[in-house]
């Protein structure tokens, strides 16, 4: 027996009944044979740890465009904050906790620079629109290894796809993930959004402060206690009502106040039209896209306009302002 399949007997031995069990996986589209030291699903979380694109996200901006300062979050520390929370609810809960930190690991690696500012301008500017969830599970398809894809289980892909608000995960490990974003997001953005000045912590609403406590690590312990609780021994993944009536305001108090509203979100129309430009100017020099990406066009039938969404999808910040002044931006140059 080799070790991996220790551990898929442990699984049965230890997990709930509820649990995505690793030797049950409905496995990848192409098959692969087993590995003899990892379950399925660790091999996945370990292909999305090694990826190139996940390497990026230090470079992205989670919420606030450009800080000045180094303690503000980008989009890979907000990965791994989700990462921890749902891996805490997982393993209370005896659920498979690879399973969870793959998804987890791998919900955020469609998104743009410049955060939910470069995903709105993709989805205004792009024929077929583009949100992240779809572009995460794009990435590791399609994208990734010069167009190869890394080759995931179906259950990892299916919560990657659906871990928004709005998504419908196929396993509790999935549910666990859309959840623990939110409560990962609302709460770091509160925490930034006071280091930053924007909000103070007495300014948060009273009842939902009185609810979740009154500092990060009081809600983030209330929140994740509260899912817990409630979902031992259950099929689903809920919160009581108080706590997730509570949690939904919250989240919308920073929508009224941070997302839309605040200053911190000023430079966004800049980051936007920026996108913008080089959307447009990739469209008419397709040529000039690295290799990997018009290989999909004249190789793999790719859309032009698609890959072009990759390319620029995948940059972080630092590199679409670079790559757009050295495109946009006319140079000093000499006669000797």
């Amino acid at each position: 027996m080799t070790l991996r399949e220790e551990f898929e007997k442990r699984e049965h031995d230890i997990f709930s009944p509820y649990a995505a069990f690793s030797d049950s996986s409905e496995g990848r589209d192409v098959y692969e044979e087993p590995c003899d030291l990892r379950t399925i699903y660790q091999r996945d979380r370990d292909r999305i740890l090694h990826s190139k694109t996940f390497r990026r996200l230090k470079g992205k901006t989670q919420v606030f465009l450009a800080p000045e300062g180094d303690h503000y979050r980008t989009r890979l520390t907000h990965t791994l904050e989700v990462s921890q929370n749902a891996r805490t609810v997982a393993k209370a809960l005896r659920l498979n906790e690879d399973l969870t930190e793959a998804i987890a690991l791998g919900h955020d690696l469609g998104h743009t620079p410049f955060g939910h500012a470069g995903e709105r301008e993709l989805n205004r500017i792009c024929s077929d629109g583009f949100h992240h969830q779809r572009q995460s599970v794009r990435v590791v398809e399609k994208v990734e290894k010069n167009g190869v894809g890394l080759n995931l289980t179906k259950e990892v892909r299916n919560g990657i796809l659906n871990h928004s608000t709005a998504g419908s995960p196929a396993t509790l490990e999935g549910k666990i993930v859309r959840i623990c974003d939110k409560i990962a997001y609302v709460n770091s953005d509160i925490d930034d959004a006071v280091r930053g000045r924007v909000i103070r912590e007495e300014d948060l609403p009273a009842e939902c402060v009185s609810v979740l406590g009154n500092s990060l690590r009081e809600r983030l312990n209330t929140l994740i206690h509260d899912i817990v609780i409630h979902s031992m021994g259950k099929d689903d993944i809920i919160m009581s009502e108080e706590t997730s009536e509570a949690l939904r305001k919250l989240r919308q108090y920073m929508f009224e106040n941070v997302y839309i509203n605040s200053a911190a979100k000023a430079q966004e129309g800049k980051a936007e039209r920026m996108i913008r430009q080089l959307f447009e100017y990739y469209m008419e020099h397709v040529e000039q896209l690295p290799e990997e990406y018009t290989r999909m066009v004249w190789e793999q039938g790719e859309t032009v306009e698609r890959v072009v969404c990759d390319y620029i999808a995948g940059m972080t910040d630092h590199f679409a302002v670079t790559t757009f002044q050295n495109l946009m931006v006319p140079s000093t140059w000499q006669i000797y």
